[in-house]
């Protein structure tokens, strides 16, 4: 790049600089403006909410000036929270003000514009944009178009331009450090620079350097179902969180933050991708685990989880598997909806709704209540009617309690502060006379008594859904390729569960979707977005919970069918196969991540190798050591090659991270490791990050990356069989710059003599390998 241009351009970046520093004097000064005066409104708001109210003449009276007040202090907080978002955008931009340039002609015009693209729009005094949002219809031209005729989408429909120059800089606290024309969507200068880091706590924001494909999956808003099949290190997880950003952006009149949620596979991955959005200047939107969402919805059983389940499987006999196989697949789920459908009121398992350990109102009533409704009404809207009938007949029950002498005695009783609390809301001249203020307490008091009977009938406690799912496994039995004894054996094992106060993952979201669908409820109709991460680790029974529980959601979907854990690897079109067949919608569509970016040219392509397709994945030109397999004798004699490795790893990396099959493997290494070595063991309940040396089972490790990876024991006894190729596979692409393999005893079948001197892998051994 001719150093006369670059001086230009550094005299563009220090003007820039020095208007956003303007700004930001500017934005500081109007922040601390608003931060006065909302706490000046706080602090006379709380001084006018300690009148005493007690007194007889003023205890109903509201006052509409309070009401103001907090009306006034609600907006003065947002427009407070509006300016502090402002100021840390416009600092953030000061640092690195863009990092692209496009110059583009319009159609009929030959003057060409130079647009400056970043993470933010900046516009100067006059109005003119100094930098443009990545995230505008113009910007796509950076990450799509290549010299010549292009076209941008915008609201008004396709646009035509000719792309002139595509330039792209590396800016670091207001310093041009790299820069350079290209006609790639993203130049490899770039992408060495920013891959080439050690992996930190947090993901970064990358928007610099997102590809063409990846670009295509950011701004597509037309699909209902977009499925992101992405090899590891694609970067799908950040095309995904820099599309939420997008869409936001794009829709930011109807969207929220919180109208999105985003299903992550662990709490780890939720705190390592916590700042990507704010970083963007955007709001988090929701997060939750499967597992948190089940159990939520749940209350009262401990929820299995994936990992736990991970734990077991391999003791789980061959019938279990069959019948967990069958409950997971969407046959299952579509029989629970026709068993729904066809109850009669003698099939349904009511409950008694008790008080005060008596029954308030009686399974039979219950029944004869429901079965007085039509029959040809769904289950679910004669359950809604149900649950009317039953409120009016507690309405009745308050109304006649009223007049009970322990009301009477305990009105007489009350404090002005008691009674006071129980007429808020009530204004002066609401009743008629005394014994109609009287009446409105005691119905108070008994309406508090009884809150418990009213939220059962709410929550559909007067059903129960165990019985009702065991009666429907016990039908449903007879219909499938296990055998009746196996399923016998299994609803068993199912009520033992439930007298424990647990369920296992395979019966969480059918028993759900039955007791929500049978019932009508359990439905967010708020959510207009859904994202689901690793989806290979979803079944479709409990897509379809999801699909039950969000139903006006569009669904991104992003996962890697070669990393299913422990089972065998699934191709792209088998899953998009089971999908389409569940899910029937108007308009899905499946975009493919190939080329991998994580790792280094070594790693990757040893850690395809043991693929079946993996000649599908193409990987990333970015230097690096070969990896390394340690062979050893004994298990002892393997945790001394593993002190070496770490010893010598941590020396040259931020974080090293020693990923294991289990939990049991987990314990075992971090008490050999952690007295020679500061070791950090991390486990489910864990939600940070750290630095350092890392003991991790690979589940926990989903989605993560780390600058060096050392895989425990890839043994022929630790993993003896293909159902395993996914697992090592997902250990093997987590390593960034440096991946070693410690082997106790022979070495597992899935990494063959032939892939070891293909990919020239360095092997220290102490015995021979077969």
């Amino acid at each position: 790049m001719d150093i006369n241009e670059k001086k230009i351009e550094q005299q563009r970046v220090d003007e820039v600089v020095s208007k956003l520093a303007d700004k930001i004097d500017d934005t500081q000064a109007e922040y601390d403006r608003a931060h006065d005066e909302t706490k000046r409104v706080q602090q006379s708001y709380s001084s006018n909410t300690s009148v005493n109210y007690f007194e007889v003449d003023d205890r109903i009276e509201t006052s509409a000036e309070l009401q103001q007040q907090r009306g006034l202090v609600s907006r003065l907080t947002e427009n407070e929270s509006i300016l502090e978002t402002q100021l840390e955008t416009y600092k953030q931009l000061k640092k690195s003000p863009y990092f692209g340039r496009i110059d583009i002609t319009e159609p009929g015009d030959d003057d060409a514009e130079k647009l400056y693209i970043g993470t933010a729009s900046f516009q100067d005094k006059s109005g003119e944009f100094l930098v443009y949002d990545w995230r505008a219809p113009i910007s796509s031209i950076y990450y799509n178009g290549t010299l010549g005729d292009v076209e941008y989408e915008t609201p008004m429909g396709m646009q035509k331009a000719n792309l002139k120059k595509k330039r792209q800089f590396q800016i670091n606290d207001g310093e041009i450090r790299n820069m350079f024309d290209t006609n790639e969507t993203v130049g490899d200068e770039l992408l060495q620079s920013a891959l080439g880091n050690q992996n930190d706590e947090y993901m970064q924001n990358i928007v610099a350097t997102i590809q063409h494909e990846q670009n295509d999956i950011i701004r597509d808003t037309k699909s209902d179902l977009l499925v992101v099949q992405g090899v590891a290190g694609s970067g799908k997880t950040s095309a995904i969180l820099q599309r939420i950003a997008f869409l936001l952006y794009h829709s930011r009149d109807t969207l929220e933050a919180d109208q999105i949620i985003l299903f992550s596979p662990n709490r780890l991955f939720s705190h390592y991708i916590s700042e990507v959005l704010p970083s963007l200047g955007e709001r988090n939107m929701r997060q939750v685990t499967f597992a948190e969402f089940i159990s939520n919805r749940l209350k009262g059983l401990r929820v299995q989880s994936l990992f736990e389940r991970y734990e077991v499987d391999d003791t789980r006999s061959d019938a279990e598997l069959k019948v967990r196989q069958e409950k997971e697949a969407g046959n299952f789920m579509d029989a629970i909806t026709s068993y729904c459908d066809q109850l009669t009121p003698e099939q349904i398992e009511f409950s008694n709704i008790g008080f005060n350990g008596e029954a308030f109102f009686t399974k039979s009533e219950i029944r004869k209540v429901f079965a007085s409704f039509p029959a040809a009404l769904k289950t679910a809207d004669k359950f809604t009617k149900t649950k009317n009938a039953l409120i009016k007949q507690l309405r009745r029950r308050i109304d006649d309690e009223t007049s009970a002498d322990w009301v009477n005695d305990e009105i007489d009783e009350m404090s002005n502060e008691r009674y006071h609390d129980l007429l808020e809301g009530k204004k002066l001249g609401d009743f008629q006379d005394e014994s109609a203020e009287r009446f409105y307490i005691a119905r108070q008091i008994v309406t508090n008594r009884l809150q418990s009977v009213y939220d059962a009938i709410f929550n559909n406690n007067f059903v129960d859904p165990y019985l009702q799912y065991r009666d429907f496994i016990s039908q449903y039995s007879a219909f499938t390729s296990a055998t009746e004894s196996e399923w016998a054996e299994q609803i068993k094992e199912f009520m033992n569960r439930i007298e424990l106060h647990r369920i296992d993952l395979d019966d969480a979201a059918p028993l759900l979707y039955l007791r929500d669908y049978m019932c009508g409820g359990g439905q967010n109709n708020t959510m207009k977005y859904l994202f689901i991460d690793e989806m290979q680790d979803y079944s479709i029974a409990q897509l379809k919970y999801l699909k039950y529980a969000f139903p006006q959601t569009k669904w991104t979907l992003l996962g890697d069918s070669e990393q299913a854990l422990f089972k065998e690897v699934e191709t792209p079109k088998q899953l998009l196969d089971r999908l389409n067949s569940s899910f029937k919608t108007r308009h899905s569509r499946l975009i493919s991540l190939l080329k991998s970016y994580r790792s280094t040219y070594p790693i990757t392509t040893f850690a395809k190798s043991i693929l079946p397709n993996g000649d599908d994945i193409e990987a990333f030109q970015r230097d690096g050591e070969l990896p390394e397999l340690v062979i050893t004798d004994n298990l002892n004699e393997s945790f001394d090659q593993l002190v070496k490795v770490v010893t010598k790893q941590q020396q040259e990396f931020g974080t090293v991270a020693i990923l294991v099959k289990n939990v049991e493997e987990a314990n075992q290494v971090y008490e050999k490791l952690h007295s020679h070595v500061d070791t950090t063991l991390l486990k489910d309940a864990d939600r940070t990050l750290p630095k350092g040396v890392l003991v991790i089972p690979i589940y926990l490790a989903k989605g993560l990356e780390f600058d060096s990876v050392i895989a425990w024991d890839v043994s022929e006894k630790n993993y003896p069989n293909d159902n395993y190729t996914g697992t090592l596979y997902t250990i093997f692409t987590r390593a960034m710059h440096s991946l070693t393999m410690i082997s106790v005893g022979k070495v597992t079948p899935i990494i063959t003599q032939e892939t070891l001197q293909t990919n020239q892998i360095k092997i220290d051994h102490t015995i021979s390998y077969d």
